[in-house]
């Protein structure tokens, strides 16, 4: 939000009252012109009042009719978006890098494709928004803590990597919360002006836990800290890798166990079968997250303004009038 708005703006039609006001005035004057024109001969005029207070009449009736439209505005209870504190949003990647991600039911491989549509992510999560990567097979792996340098973290998601046995859901969710966690302490001792912190898990697999602890456990911890798990089930049930022997392994991928762990933990559940489609998902996710703005209530300001105006008019009114407006 740019510049100011109003909590009550349906009190802005209190305006019409020092509108009224102003046209009064201006009538009040013009009529009583018109009287001292008729009924007086301008150098006799000259002779009884020579020092007319000329153009400074109109100052303290001014400054009562600008506090009265300060008075109005504080009344709508105005905020301004230039005094907003934000709220740091922090999303940790958690990508799986087992085995089965090998398979080419998603060309040129389920692995490959992660990594291109993580990229897509990071294209467009709003600025100032920190991403970490966590990534897990047998184990999880904190690849990069969570950080604005989104180019740093582009560079972590390209690296190639070694896949490995096992799957391990429930550590990556467990290491994911970990991260966030010690992100939002340095936020908290930088003493940066800003309120907490509010983080986000994506997880991406295409299987079941294997190994660690399981996921039910994940999601519970995930709960108990207020941090949604976004899943993404990838893949499609005909892929398969190769076995030592060269034989063919079925790795289907396990949509309802990744459902789950979104239910409890109150995230989105989200399918690709095509690389196409997890780019679409990663960008939907990534335009998703949001910046925490609170806007901040400046209604004494415009009540500071009001009784700096009063005072004005009534200086003004007993200096050179010798009373009050």
């Amino acid at each position: 939000m740019d510049g100011f708005a109003f909590l009550s703006p349906l009190r802005l039609i209190a305006l019409l009252i020092p509108a009224a006001l102003g046209i009064g005035y201006l009538l009040t004057q013009a009529r009583r012109r018109r009287y001292a024109i008729r009924f007086t001969t301008i150098d006799l005029l000259d002779e009884i009042a020579p020092d007319r207070p000329g153009w400074r009449r109109h100052i303290a009736a001014f400054a009562v009719l600008l506090a009265v439209v300060a008075a109005t505005l504080a009344f709508a209870r105005p905020v301004v978006a230039g005094e907003v504190k934000e709220a740091q949003q922090i999303v940790v990647l958690a990508i799986d890098m087992s085995l089965s991600m090998e398979a080419e039911d998603v060309a040129p491989t389920r692995a490959v494709a992660a990594r291109e549509a993580a990229g897509v992510f990071l294209d467009t999560v709003p600025e100032g928004v920190a991403v970490g990567v966590v990534g897990f097979d047998g184990r999880a792996r904190l690849l990069i803590s969570p950080t604005t340098r989104l180019d740093a973290v582009r560079r972590t998601i390209d690296r190639d990597s070694d896949l490995g046995e096992g799957t391990a859901i429930g550590e990556a969710v467990f290491l994911a919360l970990d991260a966030i966690d010690d992100a939002a302490a340095r936020v908290d001792n930088e003493g940066l002006d800003e309120a907490k912190p509010v983080g986000t898990i994506v997880l991406l697999s295409d299987g079941d836990t294997t190994m660690g602890r399981p996921n039910d456990e994940a999601a519970s911890e995930a709960r108990s800290r207020n941090v949604p798990v976004h899943t993404i089930a990838f893949g499609t049930d005909d892929g398969f890798v190769e076995g030592a022997l060269g034989e063919q392994i079925a790795v289907p991928v396990n949509r309802q166990a990744l459902e789950q762990l979104a239910f409890q933990t109150d995230g989105r559940s989200l399918s690709a079968l095509t690389a196409q489609e997890l780019s679409q998902v990663y960008e939907d996710l990534g335009r998703s997250v949001q910046i925490e703005v609170t806007q901040t209530e400046v209604t004494e300001w415009f009540t500071g303004a009001t009784l700096a105006l009063l005072a004005l008019a009534g200086v003004a009114s007993l200096a050179w009038f010798g009373r009050l407006p």
